[in-house]
């Protein structure tokens, strides 16, 4: 028994230079045209049998214009930052460069208040487990990058350092094969 889970990471809304911790905004201009571009090629991923969202307003909007009739799942959030929730990075850096170097170094570490790196991932991992396996079903998960990258930590039993290593880009798709405790990477053609 196998499934087979899909995700399509969210349009972006800002340059990488804006974002912030645990951002709610919905997706800009150049988000929708890249929206555009890529909906031919993703659009038919909406036909999974059981299809989800983070519950960011640019998920639930990629999620939208795409077509796909999705349920928002609260297990798919992004990480819980604590009071850095709506900084960018440089920002707490400056004020608080010693909890930031703990926070990269230490996945169990939470200096933000929020949740560790080690807790998010197993959470996301949690999720990904409960998805119902009978061959041949799919799901689709429109998520955060960030959700992508733990989800990705977690099926290959990767070091959670390896979380930081991991880029996924807006638009980009990640398949996984298997069942709770066994999955596997399946990398398709892009669009």
């Amino acid at each position: 028994m196998s499934v087979r889970v899909t995700f399509v990471t969210a349009a972006r809304c800002a340059s990488r230079l804006a974002e912030r911790f645990d951002d709610d905004r919905t997706v800009d201009a150049a988000g929708w045209h890249e929206v555009r571009l890529a909906a031919p090629a993703l659009v038919p991923l909406g036909a999974a049998e059981l299809r989800y969202c983070s519950p960011t307003a640019r998920s639930r909007a990629t999620a939208g214009a795409l077509g796909y009739a999705t349920l928002a799942q609260p297990a798919l959030s992004d990480c819980d930052m604590g009071r850095w929730r709506g900084r960018t990075l440089a920002e707490v850096a400056a004020v608080e460069p010693d909890a930031v170097d703990e926070w990269l170094a230490e996945p169990r570490s939470a200096p933000h208040g929020g949740e560790p790196l080690l807790g998010f991932i197993t959470r996301i991992g949690g999720w990904l487990d409960t998805r119902p396996a009978d061959d041949g079903s799919s799901v689709l998960a429109v998520a955060e990058p960030d959700v992508v990258r733990a989800a990705l930590v977690y099926a290959l039993k990767a070091p959670p350092a390896t979380y930081w290593g991991v880029d996924v880009r807006p638009l980009s798709t990640v398949v996984l094969t298997g069942r709770s405790g066994r999955w596997n990477l399946r990398l398709d053609r892009g669009w």
